[in-house]
């Protein structure tokens, strides 16, 4: 079954095009990753898909359902999102800041019930905060305050989950236990992923830890390729799309799990000088 599908779709800002007959499906259960450069509407494909920006032309399907024929609470019951940046605004604490994951399921006026609760401490503990719920998310780090942002959207309840650029600013441990926990929640709670990254090597990792995976390269306003991340994330494409030269290898762990990996090596056209 298809989670999200989207067909001719089209949306500018201006009167320009950021995308442009676009299409997309990615099916349940599967981990999606949009990856392409600055500026090519990944961020903008996202908040498409939310409803939050109404398209020019085409539609977008979540689970079959025209998103454009439903009411922002009944979107949201579909899909989360987690967003590129957020303000940190008030010394919410973690348990707080989660449970609004759970407004559409509050009636206006309304105390939250012992089942969003429930939620709530669930997808506190999924990304493995419990020790920080009441602390005021505001004194959080960086990694940890990602963490905290996926489980506000975790407790939401919803089958499809959008994160844009979600190890962004991390350091190299807090990059991997994000990586590590969008692997969980996909081989273990079958969500539905798809993630905007400029990284191609998140899509390897994905790949090599045997998830059902998917990476579409965006480009002139449209997904230019779809399929494995080996076969879309390739040393010709980072040429045309980046114009940098770069290696893919291919490796085996003592475990046997084959993986892959991408090197960027220089930008193209540069000497070839001490270049592995």
């Amino acid at each position: 079954m298809k989670a999200v599908e989207v067909v001719n779709a089209s949306f500018g800002y201006t009167d320009a095009n950021v995308l442009e007959d676009l299409h997309l499906e990615v099916n349940k259960g599967q981990l999606f990753c949009l990856f392409g450069p600055n500026g090519c509407g990944k961020s903008t494909l996202l908040q498409c898909l939310t409803g939050v920006l109404r398209l020019r032309s085409g539609e977008v399907y979540l689970h079959g359902e025209r998103v454009s024929k439903l009411r922002p609470g009944e979107i949201a019951r579909h899909v989360s999102y987690v967003p590129q940046i957020h303000e940190r605004s008030f010394p919410y604490t973690v348990r707080e800041f989660v449970l609004m994951g759970r407004t559409p399921y509050i009636r206006l006026f309304s105390a939250p019930s012992s089942g969003d609760m429930a939620a709530c401490e669930e997808a506190i503990h999924t990304v493995r905060m419990q020790e920080y719920l009441d602390r005021p998310y505001t004194q959080l780090s960086g990694g940890e305050l990602q963490l905290v942002r996926i489980a506000r959207a975790l407790a939401q309840g919803s089958p499809i989950v959008l994160m844009d650029e979600p190890t962004s600013h991390l350091d190299f441990k807090n990059d991997l236990a994000v990586l590590e926990l969008i692997v969980r929640l996909v081989g273990e709670k079958g969500l539905t992923i798809l993630i905007a990254t400029h990284f191609p090597n998140h899509a390897f990792y994905f790949e090599n830890n045997g998830l059902h995976v998917a990476a579409g390269l965006m480009v002139n306003r449209k997904l230019a390729a779809v399929g494995l991340p080996s076969q879309v994330l390739t040393e010709e494409n980072m040429r045309q799309v980046f114009q940098i030269d770069s290696k893919l290898i291919n490796f085996d762990l003592p475990s046997g799990m084959a993986c892959n990996y991408l090197i960027p090596l220089q930008t193209a056209g540069r000497k070839a000088d001490n270049i592995l």
